[in-house]
Order: structure tokens, then sequence, then C-alpha cells
């Protein structure tokens, strides 16, 4: 049993005996929710990628129920998460082998059915908030839990969040362990290309509301034998008028090596990118992204540069194995990127980005909950992998509908169609990528 799982059976213990406190039954709530998913990427260039087409569907449901606090100086709470995906017909023989969707079988087909059960612990003390289990799912610029398929990203570890001060939020905390989104195994940590666990994630850091419109943070984050990183942020809305605004974000991410970094099983493979040190973190990448606001249009224009020596690291299971040598499953992350869009990334090696997007909100219109957006990135200097030759180029374009019910029996129930088309010169293959996601979340509590 290892130190998380024996706090948590501990915590339990003793939050049985303080269950009956008023706070904990009455605050309490509890959700059922619905997520069902059909993926189509069509690899334009096959020989890249072995399964040209990839055609699947599944159903998600997700259990969640969220405890009060019991009375006190300190209070404490318990969280319960029960996941289940289903895979449906989405095309026999088009599951390729690399647990992305969903997982597979021993044969590399794709298994009927997975599911997983996790808890977490909590305290609560004045205005700070610790965390302690295995059904976390972190938001910051240092870590993103992964959601974009049928079932959500997990990770098992500590967390603790402070609004002891006014208009800061202190963020601090340790994960040991993850479950992919197409998974039930829990494993180690790693980036892109390490086939070693780390078990030991640390981060610490700040969100600061100086006024209404403006927001500072910085964090920093180590992963025990990969990297280190420090972010700055910041984000500000220049409010025009009633329907009028100008919002500024700028990102900055300074990445380095840690440990063992760079030896056999920790090496990080730069996004099948160019590394001045093979295998080696070593990079420095900004952004900045403006946002123009009238009634229901945005405007976005956007520019990402990544350094020369390495491509943009973040946490990323993907490439972990068990004993006998075969994928644990764990693929799938997201980075706090606007690049981080519909298929491919831009953020190799020397890659300059240069994105834009028009979204708009049909609210205006007098049909609310229907969104719209159309986004194109452009990302060009990337390095050859052999650092020598001519420079590579990406590009891609995303396309985005969502509509959620407002009114009646289906309220809440949410349609969201998206789709992307890739094409470059890089390791990625030509691929126009199509998802439609039906989603409806009931409380009951």
């Amino acid at each position: 049993m290892n130190k998380s799982t024996l706090a948590l059976a501990v915590a339990v213990g003793v939050l049985a005996q303080q269950a009956g406190a008023a706070g904990f039954i009455e605050d309490s709530k509890a959700s059922v929710s619905s997520r069902t998913y059909y993926f189509d990427a069509d690899n334009r260039e096959g020989a890249k990628i072995p399964a040209n087409r990839q055609r699947e569907a599944a159903q998600g449901l997700k259990f969640d129920f969220l405890s009060g606090y019991t009375q006190g100086p300190v209070g404490f709470g318990f969280d319960a998460q029960a996941l289940v995906g289903i895979h449906l017909d989405g095309g026999k023989g088009h599951h390729p082998d690399n647990n992305t969707f969903s997982p597979s079988d021993s044969d590399g087909s794709a298994t009927d059915e997975w599911s997983r059960v996790a808890g977490n612990v909590k305290a609560r003390f004045s205005k700070t908030e610790a965390h302690l289990g295995g059904a976390l799912q972190p938001n910051m610029p240092i870590l993103i839990a992964n959601d974009s398929r049928v079932l959500p990203q997990t990770f098992e570890g500590g967390t603790i969040t402070s609004k002891e001060i006014d208009n800061v939020t202190f963020n601090v905390g340790q994960l040991e362990h993850a479950v992919g989104r197409a998974s039930t195994n829990s494993t180690g940590l790693a980036v892109a290309g390490g086939t070693e666990e780390s078990n030991q994630f640390r981060y610490a850091g700040a969100d600061w509301k100086v006024t209404k419109d403006l927001l500072l943070q910085y964090y920093y984050a180590n992963l025990e034998n990969y990297y280190t990183q420090n972010f700055l942020g910041l984000v500000h809305v220049y409010p025009i008028a009633a329907n009028q605004s100008f919002k500024t974000d700028l990102r900055y991410f300074d990445s380095g090596s840690d440990g063992k970094n760079g030896d056999a099983g920790y090496r990080f493979n730069n996004n099948n990118g160019y590394a001045k040190n093979l295998g080696e973190v070593d990079n420095q990448t900004w952004s900045a992204t403006f946002t123009y606001t009238l009634g229901g249009s945005a405007f976005l224009l956007g520019h990402q540069r990544v350094s020369d020596d390495g491509g943009f690291v973040f946490l990323n299971q993907g490439n972990v194995v068990d004993g006998n040598g075969r994928n644990e499953g764990a693929g799938g992350a997201s980075f706090y990127s606007f690049t981080d869009a519909t298929v491919g990334s831009f953020i190799r090696a020397g890659e300059n980005t240069t994105y834009g997007q028009y979204s708009y909100d049909f609210a205006s219109l007098g049909v609310p909950g229907l969104k719209a957006s159309a986004a194109y990135l452009y990302g060009q200097d990337i390095k050859a992998t052999n650092g020598v030759g001519k420079d590579l180029n990406e590009r891609e374009t995303d396309l985005r509908v969502d509509y959620v019910i407002q009114t009646g029996m289906l309220k809440g129930f949410g349609t969201t169609l998206r789709h992307g088309m890739y094409r470059g010169n890089t390791s990625t293959a030509d691929q126009d990528q199509t998802r439609v996601i039906f989603n409806y979340t009931y409380s009951f509590m």
C-alpha cells in the first residue's frame, strides 16, 4: 500500500465518525453525466500511421458525489467518482492499438468496456482547502487534466488551495500517479518519449487578481528526473463599452532538464522534432493573444514562439510501459496554449505560429446556447530533426459548433461538432478529423 492510499484510508476512517455532523450531508452534491462520442480521424498519408482511418464511438458515464464539510474549526469531507466507458460500433477494424480513444484488448482490438472508481478526502480550514486521493483533476497553467475524449484523465496525490489573502489564490501540491482517459491502469508520470515512471510532480503557484480586469500568475513545477518549469502569465480585459472589450493574454514558459532526463528511459522526444541535446528538455515558449469582442462576435489574433533548442514540454504518460513492455494506455494530455488544436500541437523547436479565430454567440440574435467558431493556425521555421536542411511548416483549420438546450425536459443537453483539417511536411500525418459529442448531466442532490 503506497503512502497516498494509506493516508486516504486513515482519513476515511476518521471522517466516518463525523459524517453525521451538520453540513456534511446538507451541502452534498451528486450528479450523473453522460457523454456519447463519435471520433473519425482520416490520415491522408496512411504510410505515416498504420491505421489509415480511425472510426470509433463510445458511451461514457460519470457519477460524482461531492460531500459538504463537517462542523468545527477544521471541516472534513469526501468526494467520490465512478467512471464507465462502453465501446460502441464505430466501424470494425478501425481501432488503432494506441489506447488514445478507448483501451485495447491483448489482440489489439477495442475492449468492450472499461471502468474505474476513485475518491478524495478533503479538509477545510478558514479559506484553505486540501484534497488527498485519486480523483484529482487539476486545471492550472503547468498542468491541465485532459477531458477531450470519453472519460477524463485523473491524478493521484495531494493538493492545497488557499485564499487567505484577498484576491490571491495559492496552489501547491504533489501528484504521484495518473489514470489515462482511455485506461483503467494507474501509472507513474513521465513526458512524451519517457518509458520510466516518475512518482513526484511538485508544483506551487499563485493567481493574483490585481483588479477586476487584471490577473497575474506565477507557477513553478518539477517532474522529478524529467524537467523543471517556470510560468508567468498576464490576462487583462479592457472594457470599451457595455458590449465591447479588448482582452490581452500573455504567457511565458521556461523549462529545463532535471535529474536523469536524457538517460535511457528518461528521454523527451521533443514532440518528434529537433533537440540541441538529444532527449533533454531545454525550452522557452512565449505567446501573446489578443481578443476583441463586439456583441456576439469575438475576433482573436495571436502569435507563439518556441525556442530553437528543443520543443515545449508538458506532462504526458503516453509512452510508459508495463513489465512486459506493453503500452499502459495513459496517452492523451493537454497543455496551456491556444495551439493545443484539434489535430496538431504547433510546439516543435523553433516554431513560430500565428493563429486567429472568429467566434459568434447566437444569443445576440435571440438563440441562446448556440455558438460557432472558425480558427486557423500556421506554424513555420520548424527546425528539421537533424538540425540541418529546410525548415518545416504546418497549418490547421478548425471549425466548431456548440448548442446547449436552454429550457424543457432536456435543459442542459449539449451537442458539439468539431472538424479539424491538418496539413504540413512534419512527421505528423496530414489528417481530417471529425468529432461529434453529446453531453448531459443530471444533478439529484
